[in-house]
């Protein structure tokens, strides 16, 4: 038997693919499996995949002989159930809307935290999501009691199991811990180390790991049908992200981009005046994974900085259409402390995911980079980040 797991649709990942195949030819399946990895990386699409494998839907993978459904894809299927993290004002409508729209493409953006609405991607409103109780209660687990009805299997996915609060995850363990002989269970995760061990224990891991920059690069050619130059330019910029890159704009990209050079070049001149109005502007027009966006830019950018400073090649910087302004940086800024740089920026990613106000963020930033970028300390130490509110100091 000869399976191409998701030969038809998954970009890269070939070590989790040739996991899957051997696990499938071996017949030796589990009752329980956890995808983990980074944003973008491609965990939906590879549990819609594994759920379609299992009962022989030959779609996004070439089953071979081992097609056993007529069904085009997951979605119909009466044995697959789709499960995502929701805000508590969603109904089982707008729920069955976004997976309508991933059944139309595994990559799709349709998380209520990502994309608020599915009809204003520009929406800067940011929800928390997560599995509530009765959720769990009422669709879940009624789902996980039903019989195969054309399958070989009932498979239930969950994305971002990561989100489920202590009761409902105390609930589900239940579940996995006496499952039935034709339940399969396929999860999904970001953040592996915060899940509860005897979840993580009851499961068969499947690890994916960032996409490099060529994996991008064909998946935006070959199925986004980008140019070269626009993929090859989003694929050094996506930070392995392939799921969010295709949706980019390059022109406002590069608009960004500018942004960022400008905002450094304020941070270093303490221009109070423009420092606050582009702040204002970032978090008037952006949401959360917009600003996080942001800051991805920024540390590439500075991380161009940190490489042409070390090595003075040319060929190893990311935004080479932006060479001239690397090189005058690194030339006037020669005591920059850049790592500690980047390490200001991954600190105030949490802070955003946490609704914390961009603007006030951003500010604290460029008075932070202020000091670095001249080569000392920030005035404020670390840990007594409060006193960057003058309001809390004596």
């Amino acid at each position: 038997m000869n399976i191409k797991f998701g030969n038809r649709r998954l970009i890269g990942q070939k070590r989790a693919k040739e996991q899957i195949e051997r696990m499938l030819e071996s017949d030796r399946i589990g009752h329980a499996y956890l995808i983990s990895g980074p944003s973008g990386s491609g965990k939906t699409a590879f549990a819609l995949a594994l759920a379609e494998a299992i009962n022989g839907i030959d779609h996004l993978s070439e089953l071979g002989e081992y097609t056993k459904s007529k069904k085009s894809s997951w979605f119909p299927h009466p044995d697959i159930h789709v499960f995502i993290p929701k805000p508590t004002s969603a109904g089982i409508d707008e729920i069955r809307q976004r997976l309508e729209l991933l059944s139309q493409d595994p990559y799709e953006i349709i998380s209520f935290a990502q994309r608020p609405s599915i009809d204003d991607d520009g929406s800067s409103k940011n929800l928390q999501v997560f599995y509530p109780v009765d959720y769990f209660r009422d669709e879940i687990r009624p789902a996980a009691r039903f019989r195969p009805n054309e399958g070989d299997r009932v498979v239930i996915i969950m994305t971002q199991v990561e989100t489920m609060r202590k009761e409902t995850a105390n609930a589900f363990l239940k579940l996995l811990e006496e499952p039935s002989d034709r339940l399969m269970f396929i999860l999904t995760t970001e953040s592996y180390e915060s899940l509860l061990p005897t979840i993580t224990s009851r499961c068969q891991h499947i690890p994916l790991g960032t996409l490099s920059p060529k994996d991008v690069e064909h998946g935006l050619i070959d199925v986004d049908g980008l140019s070269a130059d626009d993929a090859s330019y989003l694929a050094r910029v996506s930070g392995g992200n392939y799921a969010m890159t295709r949706f980019f704009d390059v022109s406002r990209l590069k608009q960004d981009r500018e942004s960022i050079v400008q905002y450094l070049r304020l941070a270093f001149s303490q221009d109070a005046a423009e420092l606050s109005k582009l702040c204002q502007d970032w978090q008037s027009s952006n949401n959360i994974e917009g600003l996080i966006a942001l800051t991805n830019l920024m540390e590439m950018y500075i991380r161009d900085l940190f490489v042409f400073k070390e090595t003075s090649n040319e060929k190893l910087v990311v935004n080479i259409d932006q060479l001239e302004s690397v090189k005058k940086f690194v030339s006037a800024l020669n005591d920059a402390r850049l790592e500690d740089m980047i390490n200001e920026i991954d600190s105030i990613r949490v802070m955003l995911r946490q609704n914390v106000s961009a603007k006030l963020i951003f500010t604290v930033l460029a008075l932070r980079f202020s000091n670095l970028m001249r080569g000392t300390d920030p005035f404020i130490p670390e840990h007594e980040n409060w006193k960057h509110l003058p309001a809390f100091a004596e």
